[in-house]
């Protein structure tokens, strides 16, 4: 089965660097969340505020006929691709910093095309492995010698690490199996289904684990946050750029994700920017540019090419 065409750079390099945005403040947003409300509940609390805040407009878009065609693989992509990994990541943050985690959280595009290299057939031609090794390779240096940003918590770090690795793995596998199953459904109907499928696994666990004492306004404003821009809005973003772009370039983001998460961390809680991490940023961003093809050396057909 040939995965469908993917559109030109052009056409969806915005919402690449938007919901690398976006994504980058989910790690601070997570961290005042879980710090009250728990891993759970905080995941749960999520993706719930967030299938609260889409189905409307799915209705209004009128979506409702695509997702209930599509329910069954929707709802599955949402366990796998939301319910699990924002789990395992707030639990992580609180063992090891949202930089950490958001830096682990970059080796998502690796595994993705890897996944989608044998699962879809999707092809990687030499100088977009080279991309995918210079962005690893940034996130390794930035870790290593990261200040504040990212570090160690609790003795709990390691199994945190591994923690934010098995989430990883799970986008990398949500990403080909949404492009397999959910190819042609609006993005918004994948999206909105994808939440509610996440929603439903994890309703009963966050019940379960509801803290006894009730948080805070700073704390129910995180939840909104990450719940709303990083989950409801990014995820319409996300399903697009699987649409458009193809899944390894879509998982490619999380290249730029611990950019913006460490300048958030900067401005919002007066965290240290060396020359270090703006080297490493800087690498992160050539393998990106590299990965996803907005730098590339194949040249386009002639026009009489394309005729014969």
């Amino acid at each position: 089965m040939n995965a469908p065409a993917t559109k030109p750079v052009s056409a969806w390099l915005g919402e690449f660097v938007l919901l690398a945005a976006l994504w980058g403040a989910s790690f601070l947003f997570m961290r005042l969340g879980a710090s009250e409300f728990g891993p759970l509940p905080t995941a749960g609390l999520r993706v719930a505020l967030a299938t609260l805040f889409l189905w409307p407009i799915l209705l209004q878009q009128g979506q409702w006929p695509a997702l209930r065609k599509h329910w069954k693989p929707a709802l599955l992509s949402g366990v796998v691709n939301s319910a699990i990994p924002f789990a395992l990541y707030s639990w992580a943050v609180l063992h090891i910093t949202t930089g950490l985690a958001s830096i682990l959280n970059a080796t998502v595009p690796l595994f993705g095309a890897l996944v989608a290299w044998v699962w879809l057939g999707d092809r990687i031609n030499r100088l977009r492995w080279l991309g995918l090794g210079l962005g690893f390779v940034g996130v390794a240096l930035l870790a290593w010698r990261a200040p504040g940003g990212a570090g160690i918590q609790s003795d709990d770090a390691p199994w945190a690490i591994a923690a934010c690795l098995g989430a990883t793995t799970c986008y990398a596998v949500a990403a080909s199996f949404a492009r397999r199953y959910l190819a042609g459904v609006p993005p918004l109907a994948a999206a909105t289904g994808s939440q509610l499928g996440a929603a439903l696994g994890l309703f009963f666990p966050m019940l379960w684990f509801w803290p006894a004492a009730m948080p805070g306004p700073r704390t129910w404003g995180a939840i909104i946050a990450i719940a709303i821009l990083c989950t409801g809005i990014a995820y319409i973003l996300y399903f697009r750029l699987i649409a458009h772009a193809g899944p390894s370039r879509a998982l490619a983001v999380t290249f730029l994700a611990p950019v913006f998460a460490l300048l958030y961390g900067a401005v919002f809680l007066h965290e240290a920017i060396t020359p270090w991490m703006i080297g490493c940023g800087l690498i992160i961003v050539c393998g990106t540019m590299l990965s996803t093809g907005l730098i590339s050396t194949t040249r386009k057909p002639s026009q009489a090419a394309k005729q014969a």
